[in-house]
């Protein structure tokens, strides 16, 4: 078997873990990342699209910046949200305007393979140990470190291990952290469309009658991105419907606000689930991003809370002052501290508000429709509302 010693071991290269590996090495750390699969950067042909895009909030941008790997981005391939307008099941209306919140935007939508190509560089600038790909075999704690065993025959002994391999974490149940999602009873359908009417940089929402949520994000030129958060069934019958059909449908459900669509990608689904964990943190052990929390994507806030982690995680290790051992308990306890207010307000508000709009009870209907309009009308209250977004 062939042992490395690190002070850091990132288990998981999705984008959080990319982002913590290359913070981590920019501090002079002694990190490894571990993924099943290659960590290389994926060959991007420009006359397609990914389905698979993000809201990056202002406090995203920044981290990103931190790393260089947000101004390493096509700048033809970043959408800002200029501003966002929000409708409820009977009516009801609220809007959001990046100016009058004081900010450039409320998010940018950019294609996961966009930033996984410059995080990815940003690792590699960090001289970070990569060994992938390499599955997952045995993960061993002693007081004093952890010890990854992969199924190679590799092994890796470090200080701290960052569970940051999504959802249904094999680190953390390995670590003996037992938490099972809870379904939504719905599912993601995301796909992109070519729009007759500009969108004018404006991300729309729509709570619909039979409990789904519908967002469409802007994309570069007369390009929209959707999310359709729908009832299993529903899913199921809008990824058979053949691409036209698609297209007439999500402009339908949109009120046909961008006139005809057209699809441009082909649709992906992905089951939705809540995920909170009684910590995030063990001996020698801290999760980020999915393996830490699961959100409803209605607010769009995943990925942006799996950056806030590893931003959290990555500040807590460069003030640790004359603590060498990077797996200290007490720093473990300041990364848990600091993330628990804001994983609780993000998830207080998405689930709440998945839950609510999902209630069949017609009074409900009408408390909720008429809750929103009332925000609507309270610019501090919608600033309020907007900060757990923006960070």
């Amino acid at each position: 078997m062939t042992s490395t010693t690190r002070d850091v071991l990132v288990a998981g290269a999705g984008l959080p873990g990319l982002a913590l590996a290359a913070a981590l090495g920019k501090q002079g750390l002694a990190v490894a990342l571990v993924d099943r699969s290659p960590v290389d950067v994926p060959d991007i042909d420009r006359s397609t699209w990914d389905a698979r895009v993000y809201a990056v909030s202002p406090g995203s941008v920044a981290f990103l910046e931190s790393l260089g790997a947000w101004n390493a981005m096509s700048i033809d391939r970043v959408t800002a949200i200029e501003s966002m307008r929000i409708e409820g099941d009977e009516g009801a209306v609220m809007t959001f305007s990046a100016d009058d919140l004081g900010e450039r935007a409320l998010a940018w939508i950019v294609e996961e393979r966009e930033m996984r190509a410059t995080l990815v560089q940003s690792v590699r600038d960090s001289a970070v140990d990569v060994l992938a790909p390499g599955g997952f075999a045995q993960l061993a704690f002693t007081p004093d470190a952890a010890t990854l065993s992969l199924d190679d025959g590799r092994a890796v002994e470090a200080k701290l291990v960052v569970g940051a391999d999504g959802v249904r974490s094999w680190i953390r149940q390995a670590a003996g952290i037992v938490a099972a999602p809870r379904p939504y009873a719905q599912t993601g359908v995301v796909a992109n469309f070519a729009c007759e009417r500009p969108h004018r940089g404006c991300a729309r929402q729509w709570f619909r009658d039979d409990g789904g949520v519908l967002a469409w994000l802007p994309l570069p030129d007369r390009r929209i991105s959707i999310v359709w958060s729908a009832p299993e069934a529903l899913a199921d019958e809008l990824m058979t419907l053949a691409p036209h059909n698609l297209a007439d449908r999500v402009a339908a459900a949109g009120a046909h606000a961008l006139g005809a669509l057209e699809l441009i990608t082909a649709p992906v689904a992905f089951p939705l689930s809540h995920l909170r964990l009684p910590a995030a943190v063990a001996h020698r052990l801290a999760l980020v991003g999915d393996a830490a929390h699961g959100v409803h994507p209605l607010a769009g806030q995943g990925v942006n809370l799996g950056f806030g982690d590893s931003q959290a995680l990555a500040t807590v290790l460069a003030e640790r002052g004359p603590i060498r051992d990077a797996g200290a308990s007490m720093l473990l306890e300041r990364y848990a501290r600091r993330r628990a207010e804001p994983v609780l307000a993000v998830q207080t508000v998405t689930d709440g508000l998945a839950r609510l709009f999902s209630a069949r009870t017609p009074w409900l209907a009408r408390f909720r429709n008429l809750g929103l309009a009332a925000v609507d009308r309270l610019p501090m209250a919608k600033h309020l509302l907007a900060q757990p977004v923006l960070r």
